[in-house]
């Protein structure tokens, strides 16, 4: 966290302090606020009241991150999604409803929707593609990408 100012660009209504404290955050969800407050030599409760503002701000958010392999998922795939053009947002509303649904954007280019899902084994995603994705009206069709091995997972 030496380089905190390099770490992010200058946001408005962020100083070098908030951004000590998102990075530390970042780091370790988990970390005190004196221990933050004793590395920026400033009272714990300031950094409360700033960690309380990032919050409410909507900047900063903590939570707990599992890890689905390890909690019996053994299939994770990202499934790009064609849908009929003006269904597209009606499509993506429904299919992020979908538990096995993780993560969801709408993009452009080749796909109008991509979605990561967790599946407890194959015939778990195959149930989800047959009983819950293709009778989504509006999809067109789907590509799956199963995942081999995540090389790099980042919470910004």
């Amino acid at each position: 966290m030496d380089s905190i100012n390099n770490t992010f660009p200058k946001q408005d209504g962020l100083d070098s302090v908030d951004q000590y404290i998102i990075e530390a955050m970042r780091q370790d969800g988990r970390i005190a606020f004196a221990q933050i407050a004793q590395q920026l030599n400033v009272s714990p409760g300031m950094i409360r009241v700033r960690y309380n503002r990032l919050v409410e701000m909507g900047i900063l958010k903590v939570v707990a991150v599992t890890n689905p392999l390890r909690m019996g998922y053994k299939t994770m795939a990202m499934i790009g999604i064609r849908t009929e053009g003006e269904k597209m947002l009606q499509v993506a509303e429904q299919v992020a409803t979908f538990e096995e649904v993780i993560y969801l954007i709408v993009v452009s280019g080749r796909y109008d929707i991509i979605a990561e899902v967790v599946c407890r084994d194959h015939a778990d995603l195959l149930r989800f593609l047959t009983e819950k994705l293709y009778k989504v009206d509006g999809v067109r069709e789907s590509e799956s990408f199963m995942h081999l091995k995540i090389q790099k997972e980042v919470y910004f």
